[in-house]
């Protein structure tokens, strides 16, 4: 069975109550019998219509917007109709009620996630890319992230892969010639400048790959962990990053007992501070679960900044907790409550170790800090990204760097392998077009579209 071939239909608007909510239909055929159904008359195309949303019984639904998009001209590029009404929950789910009523005999059903999107990349309406693009402009936790969304799904991204992409098809078209006729082979470097026209691609390739690591640092953001033995600052250095009172402080040992998450930005980059525990050992049943959830956003940080009391240092215990730490990430040793000392606290540095001495309370030292986490993250504020990227893009782009640098060696051998030339430059070529999905498994088609939100 072709699920794809079935009419879907889905709340389109966020779950709660709102101005406006939208009920959003697509199918591979004209709707035409449906919106008689639910609006009492046919409906003209791109055109808003104010009407009545009935039910079987002819009784009011709600009052609002009808809209028909024929196919292709859609979203989805199917035949869609949209029906614009109230957006509370019970008039929307007694509206998705009568829409799939009426379209029982014709096969309606519920869509999955992201099953709207899926069939405008299954129907060409956009490249995967794009798709992708469309849940992270959702999904942007800040306005630099939104900006860059925007621009993938317009294309930008997609764009310079596939400009590249189409310099390498030339050059595995010149090379895929020549070796039919294997007397050219000798003078094909040459004679065809292949050796500086893939100096060019690799060159501009770096540098795309440059622009999306900033953009998956956009949208990916980091996950910073505060850790630390109790009462050292770390709910101050949180409310201190938030700019307002995000967790409770007070002067007792032990006050956090859970995880506090806080999502912030710097520069535009995503933080999520997660404000943990304090570490210690302890006999009370509630404070040892809150540390051990402690120790798991320590093992999944992707920065961990150790905070210790400058007044009054341990260094044995807060070296035990240390050694606990995942050697992978990186730690940045925190000297908070400077205000309260007289003088520099003398604490010695491990090989390679960071320590920044900061005031939570009066700010001091922060901004030291926030570009610290912008260090790490690798973020360059002067190469903003033009565009969103996520994991995948950079493992696809990563491939096809290592494809072309091994197609470089290759020529340099002076044709010797020229076969084994052209058969690098098509795996880099896979290797790009599996962005835009032009080469890409159901698999991880199902895997991408299942993260978006019902309705989109």
């Amino acid at each position: 069975m072709n699920l794809n071939a079935d009419p879907i239909v889905a709340i389109a608007t966020a779950p709660g109550r709102g101005g406006i909510g939208v009920v959003r239909i697509s199918a591979p055929k004209p709707l035409d019998a449906l919106a008689q159904a639910l609006v009492g008359r046919t409906l003209r195309a791109r055109h808003a219509h104010y009407l009545p949303f009935l039910d079987a019984d002819g009784t009011l639904i709600d009052q609002g917007i009808a809209l028909s998009f024929p196919a292709p001209h859609s979203y989805t590029g199917e035949h869609v109709l949209e029906l614009q009404g109230h957006g509370g929950p019970v008039v929307l789910r007694r509206l998705l009620a009568r829409c799939l009523e009426a379209g029982k005999s014709t096969g309606l059903r519920l869509a999955e996630p992201g099953e709207f999107t899926r069939r405008a990349f299954l129907n060409d309406r956009l490249d995967l890319a794009q798709a992708e693009a469309v849940a992270d402009l959702i999904d942007a936790s800040s306005e630099a992230a939104a900006r860059s969304a925007a621009a993938s799904m317009t294309g930008a991204f997609s764009q310079a892969v596939n400009e590249l992409a189409d310099r390498i098809i030339h050059l595995r078209m010149l090379v895929e010639a020549t070796l039919d006729f294997p007397e050219e082979e000798i003078d094909f470097l040459e004679k065809y400048q292949a050796g500086p026209m893939l100096d060019g691609i690799r060159a501009d390739l770096d540098h795309l790959m440059r622009n999306a690591k900033q953009g998956a640092i956009l949208r990916e953001g980091l996950h910073v962990v505060l850790a630390g033995q109790p009462n050292v600052g770390k709910s101050s250095l949180l409310n201190a990053l938030a700019g307002f009172e995000a967790a409770i402080v007070t002067d007792i040992a032990g006050t956090t007992r859970d995880r506090v998450v806080q999502q912030i930005a710097l520069d535009g980059v995503p933080l999520h501070i997660i404000d943990t525990a304090g570490l210690r050992d302890t006999t009370d049943a509630v404070e040892r679960i809150g540390i051990e959830r402690s120790w798991e956003a320590i093992g999944k940080a992707d920065v961990i900044l150790h905070l210790m009391d400058a007044r009054e240092p341990t260094p044995e215990l807060d070296a035990q907790i240390r050694q606990k730490m995942p050697a992978r990430t990186p730690v940045i040793a925190v000297l908070n409550k400077m205000d309260l000392l007289d003088g520099v606290p003398v604490i010695e540095a491990e090989a390679g170790q960071q320590i920044l001495p900061i005031s939570a309370k009066r700010g001091e030292g922060l901004e030291r800090l926030k570009q610290a986490l912008l260090d790490i993250a690798g973020w360059n504020p002067s190469e903003e990204s033009p565009y969103l990227a996520r994991e995948r893009h950079l493992q696809a782009l990563n491939q096809a760097h290592e494809h072309l640098a091994l197609a470089a060696e290759h020529a340099a051998q002076n044709d010797r392998v020229l076969d084994l030339f052209a058969e690098e430059l098509r795996l880099a070529h896979v290797a790009l077009t599996s962005i835009t999905g032009e080469f890409t498994s159901d698999d991880l088609l199902g895997v991408i579209f299942s993260r978006f939100c019902i309705g989109k």
